[in-house]
């Protein structure tokens, strides 16, 4: 199965067709159009296999997407079939996504101003010069009118270096937990399962959750996890916290099931850890551009082993366990 990653652009353009002939009322002239597109080149091919729809979308299916389908199937042969013909069945047999985490995400994500896929990382600039970069998996929305900067950030994480000082508006970075305005300075926002987590790197930022007024100031080497209806402790900024910009994850005493689900954020397919190792400790730094390298780092230095049944299924898992694999 060729697993290289495809473009933005492509992306975008596989999830549109799946949409489209998803909803059932695709025209002829529609399918078509999809048989053309898929067949044009291999980057169509694999993007649409990534999606996980080989069997199930065209199971009974006839006509021009099918006949595509087969012929683009012929072409990355081989390797597929050894597989045999439950790629997509695997997926919903398991309930899992082995391809492409990033389709189940909420609408909103796909719909953002600016967003970046799994692994991949963008620095934009505002009108007003500021600077955001996005990490992996991110999507914001820009919404700047006469009163008022603000940026909505629907999901990932983003390091703003605000702009000009001298326009009035306020800046502000919004999430569904809270509310953040920068006073002149560099900081980075993270949405987490169970919040925001706002951290300053240079001067200071004003928080307050969605559902009520409450409002602190956090200065440089701070951090705090914002709730929609709490403010959480200060506490000191973790060290490496804007590591990620250098492509780096840096962790001092972490657990090894916290670095694991970090470095999953960075990868596609499922990566996890098994309980009996997951509370190990680990220091150091690891790429976050090559995943593969940063887990095969994890084994000289811990008592554990790397099983991987396919490529999009990792487990990090007891050194002494039979079955394990090492990248």
């Amino acid at each position: 199965m060729p697993v290289r990653p495809v473009s933005a652009k492509v992306l975008d353009a596989a999830i549109a067709w799946q949409l489209c002939l998803d909803c059932g009322q695709g025209s002829d002239a529609e399918r078509e159009e999809f048989a053309k597109w898929y067949a044009a080149s291999d980057e169509h091919a694999r993007a649409w296999i990534q999606l996980g729809m080989l069997d199930q979308r065209f199971v009974g299916a006839t006509g021009p997407a099918r006949s595509a389908l087969m012929r683009s199937r012929d072409g990355v042969g081989q390797q597929m079939r050894k597989l045999g013909r439950g790629v997509a069945g695997i997926a919903v047999a398991l309930g899992l996504t082995l391809f492409l985490s990033d389709h189940y995400l909420p609408l909103n994500y796909w719909l953002a101003d600016q967003r970046t896929a799994t692994g991949e990382q963008r620095t934009i600039r505002l009108s007003d010069n500021t600077l955001i970069r996005l990490n992996t998996h991110s999507a914001l929305d820009v919404k700047f009118d006469d009163k008022m900067r603000r940026v909505v950030l629907q999901e990932g994480e983003i390091f703003v270096e605000t702009g000009s000082h001298d326009d009035p508006r306020p800046f502000i970075v919004e999430t569904r937990e809270g509310q953040m305005r920068a006073l002149g300075t560099k900081f980075l926002v993270k949405r987490q399962e169970d919040g925001t987590l706002l951290g300053v790197l240079q001067s200071a930022v004003a928080a307050h959750p969605q559902a009520n007024n409450h409002e602190l100031i956090l200065h440089e080497g701070q951090q705090m996890l914002i709730q929609r209806s709490t403010l959480g402790p200060m506490v000191a900024l973790a060290p490496g916290a804007d590591a990620w910009m250098r492509g780096m994850l840096v962790v001092d005493n972490a657990r090894l099931e916290d670095v694991i689900t970090e470095l999953g954020r960075y990868r596609r397919g499922h990566l996890s850890v098994a309980p009996s190792v997951a509370d190990l400790r680990i220091t150091g730094s690891f790429p976050l551009n090559n995943t593969d390298l940063a887990l095969k780092a994890l084994t000289p230095t811990l008592p554990v082993a790397i099983e991987e049944r396919t490529q999009w299924w990792v487990t990090v898992v007891p050194g002494d366990t039979q079955q394990a694999r090492k990248l």
